[in-house]
């Protein structure tokens, strides 16, 4: 069972989730309703001290069970500290990234398979999952570009290979296209205020009427 609330914006390196989770949960805020925005690695206490270990240092230095492992161990911190209490509240969690970032990083990515990472979100996420998930999707070439170098250092998956984010990007479309109930891709080649317009178009639908 999906958490109605619960909002995930998912894509490449440079897609622009952090400015879109900014906009929609300032226009949900104005509809009338609390909105929590969260991250994923991190968004808790204990889920930020594992983020450094993922995002930080030379791109081979986990083996790709280990790194699962690790986002995973941060989701069950994410969950259990942020988006649980905040959705018993009846608060709105919007969060950049999720479950299926492990799955198209490191499940097809990094080539751990779809059978593990779906073992571990049945036991760490449960009946969790979000209602709505948006896919902004982008060339790797114009995402890797508008990323640029990051100067808080968290740059470790945007230097992986190209062929690494080609994966990444069509592991992104097969989860939608295999899940289309809850997923929307959304064109993040346009304008920020274009891809913020469909952003808004996709969420409506999702909004509670009792609060609307």
């Amino acid at each position: 069972m999906a958490q109605r609330r619960f909002i995930t914006l998912e894509g490449g390196e440079g897609a622009g989730k952090t400015t879109q989770i900014r906009l929609l949960a300032q226009r949900l805020s104005d509809a009338g309703h609390r909105v929590v925005t969260t991250r994923e690695p991190g968004g808790a206490p204990g889920a930020e001290a594992i983020r450094a270990l993922l995002v930080t240092g030379e791109t081979g230095r986990w083996a790709p069970k280990t790194e699962a492992l690790l986002h995973f161990a941060a989701r069950e911190e994410h969950l259990a500290r942020t988006i649980r209490p905040a959705l018993e509240r009846g608060d709105w969690v919007i969060s950049d990234r999720f479950v299926d970032s492990t799955m198209a990083y490191q499940g097809v990515a990094q080539r751990l398979g779809t059978k593990f990472i779906n073992e571990l979100r049945e036991l760490v996420v449960g009946d969790d999952m979000p209602a709505l998930t948006l896919i902004l999707d982008l060339t790797p070439e114009t995402g890797l570009a508008r990323a640029g170098r990051r100067a808080d250092g968290e740059d470790r998956y945007e230097r992986m290979d190209l062929e690494f984010h080609r994966t990444l990007r069509q592991a992104f479309l097969d989860i939608a296209k295999n899940e289309p109930e809850r997923c929307r891709v959304i064109d993040a080649e346009r304008s920020e205020a274009e891809v913020a317009e469909a952003v808004w178009n996709a969420v409506r639908g999702y909004l509670d009427p009792d609060r609307h």
